[in-house]
């Protein structure tokens, strides 16, 4: 099985979409969890992150391997149990206004799914009190803010302020995550958690449930 984890932590790297998606298929043959198997992709995609950080990968290789995870996460949906959704909790999410990026948000969407919690996505560049409205109508366990700008750092205080404004702060749970936060933004700007990667955000969720 582990030779299969690597090949398939591979094919999303480079972005082979087929190969992803065969993979997935024989591992799942082998009665292999779905969560195992988004462990490695995730791997696969946070390195081709790395790679174009440092210059290596470019968009092109960076919107394949994307792909490639996504064609996976398609394939491997049917196989999370539909009577385990939503049993861990409910998470509202979405990224900030004035910031379109998307990637991150996706493989977080992804791993909470797989971790069973219902997941609503609110999109990208989307305005504070938005997410108010959402939280008052939707009543989530937790509302997830993501930001990949410094730019655009700061209207996560406003997500907060509308929550307290609006006597929301506290029953609903605010986590904040993206390449630009830290602890210590989400401890200055008063959120409830900080998810370093996808991996810790997924827990920090499930810390935020006990």
């Amino acid at each position: 099985m582990s030779d299969t984890l690597h090949e398939l932590r591979k094919s999303v790297l480079e972005g082979d979409d087929d190969l992803a998606v065969d993979l997935v298929q024989k591992a799942l043959g082998m009665d292999s969890s779905p969560e195992v198997l988004i462990g490695a992709m995730v791997e696969g995609i946070q390195e081709a992150g790395e790679l174009w950080k440092e210059n290596v990968y470019f968009l092109p290789e960076v919107i394949m391997s994307t792909n490639a995870f996504s064609s996976a996460m398609y394939y491997l949906q049917p196989h999370i149990s539909a009577a385990e959704v939503g049993k861990a909790g409910s998470v509202v999410i979405g990224t900030i206004a004035g910031d379109m990026h998307n990637l991150g948000k996706m493989i977080v969407i992804n791993m909470l799914q797989c971790a069973n919690f219902a997941v609503t996505d609110l999109g990208e560049d989307v305005p504070a009190a938005t997410f108010i409205e959402k939280a008052r109508e939707l009543k989530p366990d937790i509302l997830g803010v993501g930001c990949y700008m410094t730019t655009t750092m700061l209207e996560m205080k406003n997500v907060i302020k509308g929550l307290k404004d609006g006597g929301l702060f506290g029953p609903v749970k605010m986590i904040i995550g993206g390449i630009p936060t830290s602890q210590e933004f989400a401890d200055e700007i008063g959120a409830h958690a900080w998810g370093k990667d996808a991996i810790d955000a997924v827990e920090k969720c499930k810390q935020l449930m006990r």
